[in-house]
């Protein structure tokens, strides 16, 4: 196994074997796997190839199997798993730049398909700058899509203008900024954990407009009904029917969908590869929001197993 991101469920690495019914891989094969290794496969979510909202998932750390055996994710040299739960990966794709995009890349992707924002011309705001809001400027610039991010950083624009590409960068408690926006965007993937407001995003999306939210707030957002049904943005034009919805992940299917458009348009995520014996120091880092834009272990060459 060679690299696999800091949440230990974003793993890549070289087939070392294969059991006597696998056809999807061979030894030397390179494969990533994400956050589940197992779902009922017989539900409605598993046939239509939604693994990932399978009532029995099983996720790849911390988590049990149907015979009870463990699931230890990335922090070990190798790993088993059932070829199903596996996607290739293509040559051209570095093991490191990939791994983050089994769980981060996949995130924005899905929603941002699903809800026809990958498609030229569109106009997608990115709320956030991270690991998974970088991924959704790449994935959009990748489809000729118009790409504002909006963020609390300023520090981060010069990094979203320069090497990102971005065609806008708002700051989001700026509200001037975000007047001379409002109704410009088709949609805007939300990558922001902590609380935030959500009314000046609403405000910014056309009719029609969708506001995905990816990130996990813990604390309940509050939700102003009145923005999403019509909006005065002027005393001739009012603007309305706007749409707020949650995604997570995407199934097998997707997930190689994702894969093999990235190697389509050499797309990987921007990475700090780290020794195992960094963990420590990367995770107070990551406290400080101190990388760009995800830290990944190189695992091969780090770790020493006792076994």
């Amino acid at each position: 196994m060679y690299a696999f991101t800091l949440f230990r469920h974003e793993i890549v690495g070289e087939v070392t074997k294969v059991g006597c019914n696998v056809t999807k891989f061979k030894v030397g094969n390179i494969a990533g796997v994400g956050c589940m290794v197992g779902s009922c496969r017989s539900c409605d979510n598993c046939t239509q190839d939604f693994e990932n909202y399978c009532s029995k998932i099983v996720w790849t750390y911390n988590e049990h199997y149907e015979d009870g055996s463990r699931t230890f994710g990335g922090y070990s040299d190798k790993l088993v798993v059932d070829e199903h739960f596996a996607v290739r990966i293509p040559d051209n794709l570095s093991l490191q730049g990939t791994a983050p995009m089994l769980c981060a890349g996949i995130t924005v992707y899905s929603p941002m398909k699903y809800f026809g924002l990958m498609e030229p011309g569109k106009h997608l705001g990115v709320v956030g700058l991270g690991g998974l809001g970088h991924m959704a400027v790449k994935f959009a610039k990748a489809v000729g899509a118009k790409v504002t991010v909006i963020s609390t950083s300023p520090n981060k624009k010069k990094e979203a203008m320069e090497h990102l590409g971005v065609d806008e960068f708002l700051i989001s408690h700026d509200q001037e900024q975000l007047q001379a926006d409002m109704g410009s965007m088709d949609g805007i993937i939300d990558t922001v954990s902590a609380p935030h407001s959500l009314s000046s995003l609403i405000e910014l999306l056309k009719t029609n407009g969708k506001l995905i939210l990816v990130g996990l707030i813990v604390q309940p957002p509050e939700l102003p009904v009145f923005p999403l049904i019509l909006e005065m943005l002027s005393d001739e034009s009012l603007m309305g029917r706007k749409l707020i919805a949650g995604s997570t992940i995407g199934g097998i299917k997707e997930t190689q969908e994702m894969i093999d458009f990235a190697a389509k348009h050499n797309i990987t995520a921007d990475v700090e590869v780290i020794p195992m014996d960094y963990v420590n120091t990367a995770l107070e880092r990551v406290s400080k929001a101190d990388v760009k834009y995800r830290f990944v272990i190189d695992v091969a060459n780090t770790l020493n197993s006792p076994y």
